[in-house]
Parts: structure tokens; C-alpha cells; sequence
């Protein structure tokens, strides 16, 4: 499955999107202490996006991670490690993936799993912010079909802006 490449006004399936996903995994993280988190852009009412559902798989202490991967593993999807993040695991999809997504287990309340509730959080209550990020999502939108790592690197001064505010806040 090719990855999105473009910036979508808000769609109102992303949170079925979502739902479809977490039920999808539901079975095999049984007997795991977890909860599965929307995040990301698509968690947010109102913000373009990527048409990519970002899924955390949410466990309350490190040493659950090895079941959640391989119970994650057992689903179909492949390991990919941290990606560079530490703290999160990165997951490629399975070949029967219907809706493209990116999904992650983390530790509650470990940096990246903060980092992507407040974000998300903080997007859904402040409507400027949500715009600000919209515009510069839509203004670098270009790169994704170039260069998704300099998509990304033109978000990241804003994204880190807005968390350090959120975090102040919180």
C-alpha cells in the first residue's frame, strides 16, 4: 500500500477508520494491559491532514512492550523497531491493510506518547493553533511527493512550538 501523498481537508471516516483498525487488533492484544489511542492529525475534528490514521497502542509499563510487539506481530504486521524514536515502537503494515496507517506501542506517559496526546489535545481545543498547523501542512504539502522528510522537518518547528505551550499549560 503507497503511502498517501497529500493534504486533505478533515474527513469524518477517520475516526471509523480508527475504530476499524483498533477492533482489528483487539483480538490479539487480549490479556495484554493496553488501551489504543487515536492520534495524530486525523484525531483532530477540523484539521487537514494526510489521510493517515496514527494508532498508539498504549501500555502501562515497559516491560508489556515485548507482548504488545509480538502480539502486533502475530496480526500481520511486520517490526520495524523505533525508527530512530526512542520509546515507540514502528509497525509496517500487514498486506491485507485496508485503511493506511501508522501504529506504534508505546509506554503511557513516556515522551512519545506525551508528545502525541498533547499535540493532539491541544490541537482539538485551540482553534488558531489548529489553523496555524493546517496552513503550514497545506503550504508544505508539495514536498510529500519529493521529499517526506523535509514534509516533515517544516512541521517540526511549529509542532515543537505548540508542545512546549501544551506541556506549560497542562
Amino acid at each position: 500500500m503507497i503511502p498517501p501523498a497529500s493534504v486533505v481537508e478533515y474527513d469524518a471516516r477517520w475516526p471509523v477508520w480508527f475504530a476499524e483498525i483498533r477492533d482489528g487488533l483487539s483480538p490479539y492484544l487480549k490479556g495484554i494491559p493496553h488501551t489504543v489511542e487515536h492520534v495524530g492529525s486525523t484525531a483532530v475534528p477540523g484539521l487537514a491532514a494526510k489521510p493517515i490514521i496514527d494508532v498508539d497502542v498504549v501500555v502501562p509499563a515497559v516491560d508489556l512492550v515485548p507482548a504488545a510487539v509480538a502480539a502486533i506481530v502475530a496480526s500481520g504486521y511486520q517490526h520495524e523497531g523505533d525508527l530512530g524514536i526512542t520509546g515507540r515502537e514502528a509497525f509496517a503494515l500487514p498486506p491485507d491493510a485496508v485503511h493506511y496507517h501508522h501504529l506504534y506501542v508505546v509506554v503511557e506517559g513516556n515522551k512519545p506518547h506525551q508528545d502525541h496526546a498533547l499535540l493532539r489535545d491541544h490541537l482539538r481545543a485551540d482553534a488558531a493553533d489548529r489553523e496555524r498547523y493546517a496552513a503550514l501542512k497545506r503550504e508544505s504539502a508539495h514536498l510529500l511527493t519529493t521529499d517526506r522528510a523535509a514534509y516533515v522537518e517544516a512541521k517540526a518547528g511549529l509542532v515543537e512550538e505548540i508542545l512546549r505551550r501544551a506541556a506549560q499549560s497542562s
